[in-house]
């Protein structure tokens, strides 16, 4: 019997190392031919860090990279393509002002005459039909990729890679934005291309994905090899231990706190074009989870309360009484407190340090005579970084440099240090890993038992019937549905998040509703 081919990638002995980091120490892993092979850790495991060795972002400190079976060196992304790997960053590698067919073919535009340079933009854009059509995904090739929605960005950033013919195709979190119906289009492209012997590695946080796509997991815990397995014959609980060093006996914390009096409400708040008619109320020691798919306006909603955007008609009274909020600035003294969506455009000062933007918002009670006190404000923020555990080497460390899980926690802390006491989180724990959501679970669970109030936007049903004591659905703007937490079940949210229609007001007809 003859031995069996190598793997079409192995990486063996990688090291990297950063100022005052080991990122990744020794590791090593393979993938075969048509296999797709996870990689699993929490945030600052080194996955992140490994792909960009491998896709020629970083340079390895030591250790080699092969193709079938012969070493390769990768300086720069283009020696990456020319092995045939292809990756998909969690950041989206798009030119906004240029077409969806000009982003896939960027570099590489067919051409009608190679003397003249000149671009056969029939051809390119007939080709990209092609592709997108192979994503089930409807999409003009000649729409600007700014006009497209994040989830259709993420699928064009796709299609580019599959354009490449790429025999690997790497994927870090490559669902986060994207709606139930558009994972499955991905899966069954992935598996229709598993089956021509292409090959993926992929990221993600989302376990019941990697049962679903995965043949092999390989899990990194604080840039070490913890291990590979065969996916389909290890429990989840099991790859969980592997990633986080312990169990985790219950993701979501029990018994919540008994709901006091109203802390927020809105009445028939609108923005025209984007929101009609939003009703709901929140009380001190209640979570009210917002559900509802891509384009729902949810986040939205959640930035007219916070007074980022203004509204065009309705009210929103706190603790009673009818307030206007026209600023964050205005939010922010009035105890309101958002932990947005994007953290990386909206949430964290990348280039400050950890320090500065935990007490952003609080700066005030720091100053004397406007001259911060900076005793007080490392003593301030020390102890809000290690309450939160907030995985740091110091307090001047730039936010920059730490993990997904870890940004969010600062984030967080700078809205506790403000003495907010009602919260709203969108997509809280998007992109973080299961270790670092339940330790943002139990934070909620603690805010509600001080009687603050919450107001949790997410995509994850889980989270949602998880962590929710009541349960609203919002669709194309509206509020199409509201659930008791032992009324909710995944069905019925899906039906009324896909299905419904608007809930009326009082005295409104149905045909008022509906306009």
């Amino acid at each position: 019997m003859g031995s069996a081919p190598p793997p079409f990638l192995a990486m063996r002995g990688i090291v990297r190392r950063f100022p005052g980091v080991l990122a990744l120490n020794g590791v090593s892993f393979d993938v075969r031919a048509g296999e797709a092979h996870v990689l699993l850790g929490e945030n600052g495991a080194g996955k992140s860090t490994l792909v960009k060795v491998l896709s020629g972002v970083y340079p390895p400190d030591s250790g080699e990279i092969l193709v079938d079976g012969s070493p390769v060196r990768m300086r720069r992304p283009r020696d990456a393509q020319a092995a045939g790997i292809s990756t998909i960053h969690q950041e989206f590698n798009l030119a906004p002002d240029m077409t969806v067919a000009e982003n896939i073919f960027l570099g590489r535009e067919p051409l009608r005459s190679r003397v003249l340079g000149i671009i056969d933009r029939t051809k390119m854009v007939d080709q990209t039909r092609e592709l997108l059509a192979a994503l089930d995904l409807q999409v003009d090739p000649r729409a600007l990729v700014r006009t497209l929605g994040v989830a259709q960005q993420q699928m064009v950033e796709i299609a580019k890679a599959l354009s490449l013919n790429s025999r690997l195709i790497v994927m870090d979190e490559p669902t986060a934005a994207l709606t139930s119906r558009e994972i499955e289009r991905l899966f069954e492209a992935i598996l229709r291309l598993k089956r021509n012997g292409v090959s993926f590695i992929y990221i993600s946080h989302r376990l019941d994905e990697v049962k679903r796509i995965g043949d092999r997991a390989t899990v990194l815990r604080d840039g070490t090899l913890v291990g590979t397995v065969e996916v389909a014959a290890t429990p989840i609980d099991a790859l969980v231990r592997m990633m986080v060093g312990r169990e985790l006996t219950e993701l979501f914390p029990g018994g919540g706190a008994v709901p006091g009096e109203e802390a927020l409400r809105a009445d028939g708040i609108t923005r025209r074009g984007l929101f009609h008619d939003v009703s709901f109320h929140v009380r001190r020691g209640e979570i009210l989870g917002i559900a509802g798919l891509v384009g729902s306006r949810r986040t939205e909603t959640a930035r007219a309360l916070f007074g980022a955007d203004r509204l065009d008609s309705g009210r929103i009274f706190l603790h009673g009484r009818l307030t206007e909020i026209r600023s964050p600035g205005e939010a922010i003294r009035r105890k309101i407190a958002l932990v947005p969506e994007d953290r990386k455009r909206h949430g964290i000062l990348a280039h400050m340090s950890v320090k500065e933007n935990i007490t952003l918002s609080a700066l005030k009670s720091f100053c004397r005579g406007g001259v911060v006190g900076l005793r007080r404000e490392h003593r301030h923020a020390r102890e809000f970084a290690q309450s939160l555990r907030i995985a740091t080497p110091n307090l001047e460390r730039r936010v920059l440099y730490l993990s997904g899980g870890n940004q969010q926690k600062v984030v967080i802390a700078r809205w506790l240090s403000s003495r907010a006491d009602i919260f709203i989180f969108d997509e809280p724990t998007r992109g973080i890993d299961v270790g670092a959501k339940a330790e943002v679970y139990q934070l909620m669970h603690e805010l509600v038992g001080r009687g603050a109030a919450i107001v949790m936007i997410s995509s994850e049903l889980p989270e949602i019937l998880g962590m929710s004591d009541r349960i609203m659905v919002m669709r194309e703007g509206r509020v199409v549905g509201e659930f008791a937490r032992a009324e909710a079940s995944e069905e019925n949210i899906l039906d009324r998040a896909m299905r419904g229609t608007p809930l009326r007001a009082a005295g409104e007809t149905a045909a008022e509703a509906a306009a």
